[in-house]
């Protein structure tokens, strides 16, 4: 029995390519195979496609009834094994390449089977800025390909440069190993121009693929627009994949290039459309109610690659809702601040102030041109990683101020060059201190990388400076960057051309100073995203402090946004019944205006979640304010309880039963930061208060949680009289320009009022949830801190962090929320979404299930 199954199974999966699996099973049956067997098929197809449905690879929110049709590449498949073996060219490892084969299966089966007679499918991947998107694309173009689609459109952002890249990666990874299965509408040195007999290319007797990289431009896109219309009457057979590369870039909300893309899906009967973008904001936001682009079929979160260096590496982030602060990364010692004085040397503040302007080179462009040079000198001593090496300058989209840099910077090229040639001492002092210091912070053993020394660089530095050339990437530039040929060695300055797609390569300094006002723009800046490899150690990245901290804020979105759809992915949502949240702040919009028409106010619950305060504002009547709330509080505890638990060898004072009343006045009495998003009084009580209208949170536990005694003299704070404990100490963080000390509360802290003798092992945070849930039910945990005003750190952490140095001691903040057990309280929050409040959403169709009687 199981060889004829293992038989009519393999000839069902050969049949899945010329039919749909509903097909194929009807030909089964007309060709006379068992109900019996039909069923075991159906149940082993459906047992690879539930595989491809739950890996783990890339998460993914899936409309209700969309048939997983795809189960993986075959033995007869031709795109993907050649692009494969591309990528071992490349020096792939297995590893990567596994991953990229499963994240590329799941998006492949969310696509619709190219026989169904039509369909119109619209999803999302989102990737990490820098990250291979166009790898992963690339992959599914391959296995769509290997299944029978025919038409592949790849809508390559909106410069030259970009799509002319797009199309040679194409070329070299996917035509030319398959040459004689593709057909190109267009080549790397030119954008679509219609050739003649559109309908040779969609005859059924033409079995091959057709690829068309074009720009989202109106005028191109038009004439490709009205080239399918003479094929019209082929294209009822013509299964189409529309790659929407940068897809949040002039796709969404725009008067021309929306329009014009949908208007060609709407000329192609079979066609699924799957943007690709590092910031989804703005598609995130469309209308799902309109006929427009909203991914309304899938949405899939591609994990981040193994060495990829994203936002949370580099600026680290918050801590979210339930995380143990201890696991949050605060990423790589590899920003360096730019003086706020120094912007002004580097851009003009005003439009009146472009004339004429002339920067000059300040202590911190200095540092990242000479840091530049040295890092690129230690790459050729090492012999690894890409043979390019690149800094990126962008201080401004204005063409002249590019042009400004050449003068200065070349003048500064050539005097270093000449010091160097007659071997400065002072110039070598300075290089070798820069040196010195950048890589002890941030060490090369941490990577497995060999430490340089300064003067193993010697003989390098000369001829990288003599190398260097100075580039202006703009769009009117005539000699733009240019990685086809000899190793290039180059300090660019540009603005869009540079920010949006294009691959810097080699880049390890970037020094930014650009204004901006959205998170998609400012992300889709970051060209210092990416992979390093062979050289992890070495990146740097010259900012503001402001643009650092609205980096770190943005790392804290991003991540926000991959575990929303995690978490839906695992509660039977959907893109029609979810929307994800997206964090605001309170200086940059979340997109263009014009692209948040259709928002809602997103909301949030603090049911099962750890609060606490990180965040410090160090002004003195603030400080004392917040002291003063901290007695008040313990003042009306100890009034209205007799009963305290003192644990004195642990510097602890718990008391139970506290009324909501005194927790509530407390909070508002209590100053949190601003950027505390989480600590906001006024969500809290409102929280505390709803919950309060459904029988939970009445009662508090109130604790206060000091250091071991010491026994050293005025080391202790009073709450009250009678309950002094000893000051805590937490350091502040070194890379933030606020007080941010990033963890108050440890796991033991959260557990202060519970029973946790019978827990075995290591204390985890589903530990707490469980024994929290047995143990206090409905109640919540108040937790104060007095944190020493003069706190320094600990010898393992004065690498990250400084001297506290507040004027008062300060008083930290954490709350410890149970899990409901009925359905939890929300409120509006900070947050927008997508409003799906006029969608109407259709009910699950199970007839396709029924295929075969038995």
């Amino acid at each position: 029995m199981s060889t004829e199954f293992d038989e009519q199974y393999a000839h069902f999966v050969d049949l899945i390519d010329s039919k749909t699996p509903q097909d194929a099973i009807k030909m089964l049956s007309m060709f006379g195979v068992p109900p019996a067997l039909i069923q075991q098929i159906r149940e082993r197809h459906e047992l690879e496609a539930i595989k491809v449905r739950e890996q783990d690879t890339a998460q993914s929110v899936v409309l209700d009834n969309r048939p997983t049709w795809y189960t993986g590449p075959q033995s007869d498949d031709t795109c993907w094994p050649t692009l494969a073996k591309q990528l071992r060219k490349k020096d792939w490892t297995t590893e990567s390449i596994d991953a990229l084969d499963q994240s590329s299966t799941q998006v492949v089966s969310l696509l619709n089977h190219p026989k169904e007679k039509r369909f119109s499918a619209r999803g999302l991947v989102v990737g990490h800025v820098q990250s291979g998107k166009t790898t992963n694309f690339t992959a599914v173009m391959a296995k769509a390909a290997d299944r029978n689609y025919k038409l592949f459109i790849v809508l390559a952002g909106v410069h030259n440069g970009l799509r002319r890249q797009t199309q040679l990666r194409l070329v070299q990874d996917l035509i030319k190993p398959n040459a004689a299965s593709w057909m190109q509408l267009t080549v790397p040195e030119k954008d679509f121009v219609a050739p003649a007999n559109a309908a040779a290319y969609f005859a059924k007797s033409n079995k091959q693929h057709v690829l068309c990289v074009i720009k989202k431009n109106a005028a191109v896109l038009r004439r490709f627009r009205e080239w399918l219309d003479t094929a019209s009457g082929y294209l009822v057979d013509c299964p189409a994949l529309i790659i929407d590369d940068e897809a949040d870039q002039a796709t969404v909300a725009t008067k021309t290039i929306n329009p014009l893309i949908r208007d060609i899906m709407d000329k192609l009967p079979r066609s699924a459309y799957v943007g690709y973008t590092a910031t989804p904001f703005a598609n995130l936001l469309i209308d799902p109610a309109a006929e427009d682009l909203y991914p309304k079929d899938f949405i899939v979160s591609l994990p981040k690659p193994e060495g990829h260096f994203g936002t949370e590496v580099l600026f680290g982030r918050d801590v979210l809702d339930g995380e143990d602060p201890e696991d949050v990364d605060d990423g790589y010692d590899m920003i360096r601040e730019i003086p706020d004085d120094e912007v002004d040397l580097v851009r003009p503040r005003t439009r009146a102030e472009r004339e004429g302007f002339e920067p000059e080179i300040g202590d911190a462009l200095r540092d990242a041109v000479h840091y530049f040079w040295l890092n690129t000198a230690a790459r050729k001593v090492r012999g690894t990683g890409t043979r390019h090496a690149t800094m990126l300058i962008h201080t401004s989209v204005n063409t002249a101020i590019h042009n400004s840099f050449r003068d200065p910077l070349e003048d500064f090229r050539a005097e270093t060059e000449s010091l160097l040639g007659s071997e400065d001492s002072a110039l070598l002092d300075e290089l070798r201190e820069l040196w010195d210091t950048e890589t002890i912070k941030v060490p090369a053993s941490e990577f497995g990388r060999t430490p340089i020394a300064f003067d193993e660089l010697l003989d390098e530095l000369a001829r990288v400076v003599s190398d260097c050339e100075i580039i202006l990437d703009n769009a009117s530039s005539k000699v733009r960057l240019d990685y086809e040929g000899d190793p290039v060695v180059a300090i660019a300055i540009g603005g869009n051309t540079l920010s949006r797609g294009l691959t810097l390569e080699g880049l390890s300094v970037s020094y930014f100073v650009r204004s901006v006002s959205a998170y998609d723009t400012l992300l889709q800046m970051g060209r210092w995203f990416g992979y390093r490899t062979g050289y992890e150690d070495l990146p740097r990245v010259w900012m503001t402090a402001e643009l650092r901290d609205w980096f770190r804020h943005l790392a804290t979105v991003e991540s926000e946004i991959r575990r929303d759809i995690g978490v839906y992915m695992v509660e039977d949502k959907t893109p029609t019944t979810f929307a994800v949240r997206i964090r605001t702040h309170p200086s940059l919009r979340v997109t263009a205006a014009a692209k948040m028409k259709d928002i809602a106010k997103a909301a949030a619950a603090y049911g099962g979640q750890r609060i606490q305060t990180r965040y410090f504002d160090l002004d003195a009547e603030t400080l004392l304010g917040n002291q003063s709330a901290a007695q008040q509080l313990i003042a009306e505890v100890i009034a209205s309880h007799t009963d305290e638990e003192h644990t004195p060898t642990e510097g602890r004072y718990l008391w139970r039963g506290v009324p909501f009343e005194d927790v509530i006045k407390f909070l508002e009495a209590y100053s949190f930061h601003a950027k505390s998003q989480d600590c906001d009084a006024n969500l809290l009580t409102r929280y505390i208060n709803q919950r309060v209208g459904k029988s939970a949170l009445h009662k508090w536990n109130v604790a206060i949680v000091g250091k071991k005694p010491s026994g050293v003299a005025g080391a202790t704070f009073g709450f009250a009289p009678g309950i002094d404990v000893e000051r805590v100490t937490r350091a502040r963080l070194k890379a933030s320009d606020i007080v941010d000390i990033k963890t108050l509360m440890s796991r033991r802290d959260a557990a202060v009022d519970l029973d946790t003798s019978k827990v075995e092992g290591e204390l985890t945070e589903a530990a707490i949830v469980r024994l929290r849930s047995e143990q206090a039910g409905k109640t919540g945990l108040l937790v104060l801190y007095a944190i020493d005003k003069d706190s320094e750190p600990g010898e393992r952490t004065a690498e990250m962090r400084v001297g506290l140095n507040a004027p008062e001691h300060v008083i930290g903040v954490g709350l410890v929320f149970p899990t409901p057990k009925d359905g939890d309280s929300e409120v509006e929050w900070e947050y927008i979404s997508a409003d799906l409040s006029r969608l109407e959403i259709e009910e699950e169709d199970l007839s396709e299930l029924e295929l075969v009687e038995t």
